[in-house]
């Protein structure tokens, strides 16, 4: 895995998840992340697909390396996105998750639930998801069979 601060990490929330997603756009920074973020930038309610879609486009089209979304359960994030070509959201609320979505799903887009992980969670649960690569072996196969 490149180191975080070679990475270009796009961002998406929707209302729900715009603090957390605030966050962690300061965080991914002061880390030398490069950041995109697709909105939305307040807490007026608004629809996740209008920037989930845009994010995901971008890690799909590998503009971006990564994506991260937030919602209030991180499915609405996980379920546009997913709606992309060459897009592997995963929902994670624990590090051990993330560890394992990079690890055996080749996840690129993780999708954090702001209605259940505080701040201090959500870092320990990125710096999870960068902290490891896809496996392959046996899991490569697997995830073929996903992308029939």
């Amino acid at each position: 895995m490149k180191p975080i601060n070679e990475l270009t990490i796009a961002l998406a929330s929707d209302h729900a998840g715009f603090g957390l997603k605030s966050m962690i756009q300061l965080y991914l920074e002061r880390e030398g992340a490069k950041v995109v973020d697709f909105g939305c930038n307040s807490m007026e309610k608004c629809d996740f697909p209008d920037f989930a879609h845009p994010m995901a486009e971008a890690v799909g089209k590998g503009e971006c390396d990564f994506g991260i979304g937030c919602c209030y359960t991180g499915n609405g994030m996980a379920m546009a996105a997913n709606r992309h070509d060459d897009v592997r959201a995963a929902i994670c609320w624990e590090p051990r998750l993330a560890k394992n979505v990079r690890r055996f799903f080749d996840a690129n887009i993780l999708c954090l639930p702001a209605g259940c992980v505080a701040p201090d969670k959500a870092i320990d649960i990125i710096g999870a998801f960068f902290s490891f690569d896809f496996e392959g072996g046996h899991y490569e196969k697997r995830m073929q069979k996903v992308n029939k």
